[in-house]
């Protein structure tokens, strides 16, 4: 049995320096040539044991290691756990979390934060950026444990404060955690590595804490033979004089030329053969290659690697991949794939429907749905399109016409559909962001549904005659009124304090416009058919909406406030005066 290198996924949130750490290590620039600095593809760095014991220099002088090196794969954002799996689960046999400790846990962080937790992935914390506390003394490429002896009792104690809120911040998410060196046991605590990925400071520390725990507790599960490669697709392409291209990382085993795989798609699995298989070099990053691929006959695991094959255009990000060979024939491969790529989450018609650019992503999304007691109702990969809108439409139940979409987008006219249906679309690429977002939405949606169902019924109002204020005596009555309480809509009927029902509210207007309801402390211009100004009632007197007798249990049950629920007595207190039973159930 060999053993291979562990798979090893750097997370955190935007711009808190992941990609500058594996710059670092490589000697790369790949963040400078990043649309806005930032990560817009997934990549896979192999750094070898002699890399790695470059990096890290006196930290490694007298120690052996077993695992042949590292390999990086670099995500935007945390997709590395949503996106890519293997078997299931994580793709990554270890994390690095990388936290700003100027910023602290954002947003991205807690995602990834949670995702760790949902896999069950081993991780450390790569505490970034110390070299911008004020005073901070720093030597390119130095060990941390080195660094903070130069430092004074001051700057000593302004980290240590930093490194306490993060121990508490992460506290509250269910984890233990504390500086490196400070660590007891590395299986019941997370390792914080303060670092600058800038200039290096703290990095040989992170690289060896990874290596050592590896080697420490991961070593069984390292360990491949040479049997067919399993892997899976980090990013499909399209690539000048190569065509549809397929960056993957092969997780176990090993692929060869002319090989027969069979590969994820949306639909279908495909099977496909090898055509050529490019291998980027040593220290040198798959997506951004500073020298030209190495086109080699086989891989072993575990390895980054570009594959050529034909008619791989329906490929997806994420999926499975599967080499038949030996005693794995296409038919066995063929099922496995395809039980990989169908979505395993369980349905319920009182749930909402999710998208995601992935399966990972959909069961991350389930995942965390779940926590918060949501149900789903479907569940799909791919970008928004106007069947799922006129799917979503098609719900009877307004609090479900909701789409929640994980990194994702909306289709050419989607949009503008699901504005006409009513449809609510929220889409993003932090999971939390979503969930806060539906939340939001749901909140106001059902604050709205009350309003609306409230006011389908007469609700307890009344409305000041304006002095000087009419426009029309009768047929119909159209005079300027000021709300004392509540709110009117056009169709209710209108009493008198004697509790003498004169008519019906026909219409209302304010600056020239028809308005649906009026609420209190509005002035509008109110049409009323059926009474006449002068014998019915007069400028200067309060007048009420005319509540139905049924209706009264359900108001006394509402939420009113406190001038409804004043005019709601008052109407009952009128009414029982000549029928002492009036209004009750």
């Amino acid at each position: 049995m060999r053993i291979r290198q562990p798979i090893v996924s750097v997370l955190g949130h935007v711009d808190h320096g992941k990609t500058t750490f594996l710059d670092k290590i490589r000697g790369t620039g790949v963040v400078n040539r990043e649309a806005g600095r930032i990560t817009q593809h997934i990549g896979a760095t192999e750094v070898p044991m002699d890399g790695l014991r470059k990096a890290c220099g006196p930290l490694m002088e007298g120690k052996e290691f077993s695992i042949p090196g590292l390999l990086f794969i670099d995500t935007p954002g945390h997709e590395s756990f949503t996106t890519l799996r293997a078997r299931g689960g994580s793709l990554a046999d270890l994390a690095i979390l990388v936290i700003d400790v100027m910023e602290g846990i954002k947003p991205q962080t807690l995602e990834s934060i949670n995702i760790l937790k949902q896999y069950k992935t081993p991780f450390i914390i790569g505490l970034n950026k110390i070299d911008r506390i004020n005073g901070w003394k720093v030597k390119e490429d130095q060990p941390f444990i080195l660094n903070i002896n130069e430092q004074d009792d001051l700057l000593k104690q302004e980290l240590d404060n930093k490194i306490y809120q993060m121990i508490g911040d992460l506290s509250s998410h269910g984890f233990n955690a504390d500086r490196y060196d400070r660590v007891s046991d590395f299986r019941k605590e997370i390792a914080m590595v303060p670092m600058s990925a800038v200039n290096g400071m703290g990095i040989p520390d992170a690289l060896l804490l990874l290596v050592g725990l590896a080697q420490k507790f991961l070593e069984e599960k390292l360990e491949t033979e040479d049997g067919p490669a399993e892997g899976t697709i980090l990013e499909v392409k399209n690539e000048k004089g190569l065509g549809t291209t397929l960056d993957s990382i092969i997780f176990s085993g090993l692929i060869r030329k002319d090989d027969t795989m069979v590969v994820g798609t949306k639909g279908k699995p495909k099977i496909l053969r090898v055509k050529s298989l490019l291998k980027p070099k040593p220290m040198d990053e798959i997506r951004d290659p500073r020298e030209k691929f190495d086109n080699v006959h086989e891989v072993h695991a575990a390895a980054g690697i570009k594959i050529l094959a034909k008619n791989a255009e329906e490929v997806i990000s994420g999926a499975p991949i599967r080499v038949v060979r030996g005693n794995v024939t296409v038919e066995e491969a063929y099922k496995e794939v395809k039980e990989l790529t169908e979505v395993s989450i369980e349905l319920d018609p009182e749930g909402i429907y999710i998208k995601a650019d992935a399966i990972g992503s959909l069961e991350a999304m389930h995942h965390l749905l779940g926590q918060k007691d949501m149900m789903i109702l479907k569940a799909e990969t791919g970008d928004i399109s106007e069947r799922d809108i006129k799917e979503t439409a098609s719900l009877e139940d307004p609090l479900k016409r909701v789409i929640l979409a994980f990194n994702v987008k909306l289709l050419p006219g989607v949009e503008e559909l699901a504005e006409e249906n009513g449809i609510e679309v929220i889409v993003n690429n932090v999971i939390y962001k979503i969930i806060e977002d539906h939340e939001e939405w749901h909140r106001n949606k059902k604050r709205e549904l009350e309003e609306d169902r409230r006011s389908e019924y007469a609700h307890p109002a009344k409305f000041f005659v304006m002095p000087d204020h009419t426009f029309r005596v009768s047929k119909p009555a159209v005079v300027g009124v000021r709300i004392l309480a509540g709110r009117i809509r056009s169709g209710q009927g209108v009493m008198r304090d004697d509790g003498k029902v004169i008519g019906k509210i026909q219409s209302m207007q304010a600056d020239k416009k028809t308005l649906k309801e009026a609420k209190m402390g509005e002035e509008v211009a109110m049409a009323i058919s059926g009474p006449m100004v002068g014998r019915h009632f007069n400028e200067e007197e309060i007048l009420y909406v005319d509540i139905p007798r049924d209706r009264v249990p359900a108001l006394l049950r509402s939420e009113l406030s406190v001038e409804e629920k004043e005019v709601l007595d008052h109407i009952i207190d009128v009414k029982r005066k000549e029928q002492p039973t009036w209004g009750m159930g």
